[in-house]
């Protein structure tokens, strides 16, 4: 029970990361119906946000020590950031919680990325086959991840979760089965909330205000909203600024699980189009239930006892779930009908 139980928060912890990205694709796909091959790229740049608002908020003055050396007999620097001498605690705190503070930094720059992404490049292919929109995007892809090689180097660089949330907490205490020892990572928790509530952001925006009913009606019949007078145009066009800054925010996030990297992009964006294809082309919801779904599927089919039976299975199981999926309902499991049926 205890491997059980952890699996399923594997599962959920994957699943937050596949469900987030997902949306985003979708959001563009069915307001815009673009196959977007940079989305991976947005992930990693939202991740490199974080990186960006750690390295302003540790600016330091350097300053030499008149006691201690160092071995070449060199007087040791001391390095104190500048937000700590301007401001004391609160300045350590900033530090401490820059992962947080980095999705003030990412959402508008995020936002504006995805939006001159779209004016720039993409609505130059709205009607052109779903093979040039594949091609120019995953150029840009691309060209994305060389820029942020070239800037931040080729390694990983590490990002620690704020100090209050580095431990780990007993699940099994918190829920009353105290025979569970199982101690799963705060902010693998955090993680997971987080994603709840985005995801029911969204949702709830698409469908509590007059802007998301009025983009939902244009992603059902965009020719219709237009003649009522509707820039529907400019609204989706926002639409793809939302879903630049929700997958910038879920790679903001995801820096103290993975550290970032200029490929992490591409690690997601493969997954990612599969849980989109699985869910449904088109369909939020969808999207989400198959982000979670396959997240607890590559979670189990990961333990060595699934892997005695069947080697290799964690690597092949969501794209195998993918071909069964689709060979018995091609166009998803929530996908609208005559969408990818054709």
């Amino acid at each position: 029970m205890d491997a059980i139980f952890l699996q399923v928060l594997n599962g959920l912890d994957k699943g937050s990361a596949y469900a987030l990205i997902a949306l985003g694709l979708t959001l563009i796909f069915g307001t815009l119906g673009v196959v977007n091959f940079a989305h991976g790229a947005l992930f990693m740049l939202g991740a490199f946000c974080a990186v960006i608002t750690r390295k302003i908020l540790t600016l330091s003055q350097i300053t030499l020590d008149p006691v201690r050396t160092n071995f070449l007999g060199k007087p040791l620097e001391i390095r104190t950031p500048y937000v700590e001498l301007w401001w004391g605690d609160f300045g350590t705190w900033m530090i401490d919680y820059s992962v947080l503070l980095a999705i003030l930094f990412a959402i508008p720059v995020m936002a504006l990325i995805g939006i001159i992404m779209e004016r720039g490049l993409i609505k130059h292919f709205y009607n052109r086959p779903h093979a040039d929109q594949i091609l120019v995007t995953f150029g840009l892809a691309i060209v994305l991840q060389e820029i942020i090689k070239a800037f931040f180097g080729a390694n990983p660089i590490p990002q620690p979760a704020p100090a209050s949330m580095s431990g780990g907490l007993d699940i099994g205490v918190l829920f009353g089965f105290a025979e569970y020892a199982v101690i799963y990572p705060y902010w693998r928790i955090v993680y997971f909330i987080f994603a709840a509530v985005v995801i029911s952001g969204v949702f709830a925006f698409l469908r509590y205000t007059t802007f998301g009913m009025v983009v939902r009606a244009g992603m059902a019949d965009r020719e219709t909203v237009s003649m009522l007078g509707i820039n529907i145009d400019r609204r989706f066009t926002i639409m793809f600024g939302l879903a630049a800054a929700v997958t910038g925010v879920a790679g903001v996030m995801y820096t103290p699980i993975v550290p970032p990297n200029y490929h992490m992009g591409m690690d997601f964006l493969v997954l990612c189009f599969v849980v989109v294809v699985v869910g449904g082309m088109g369909s939020l919801p969808g999207a989400v239930l198959a982000g979670f779904m396959l997240g607890i599927l590559e979670s189990f089919s990961a333990m060595n006892e699934v892997k005695a039976i069947l080697p290799g299975i964690d690597q092949i199981i969501i794209y195998l779930v993918a071909m069964i999926v689709l060979l018995v309902r091609p166009r998803g499991l929530m996908g609208r009908k005559g969408v990818m049926e054709e």
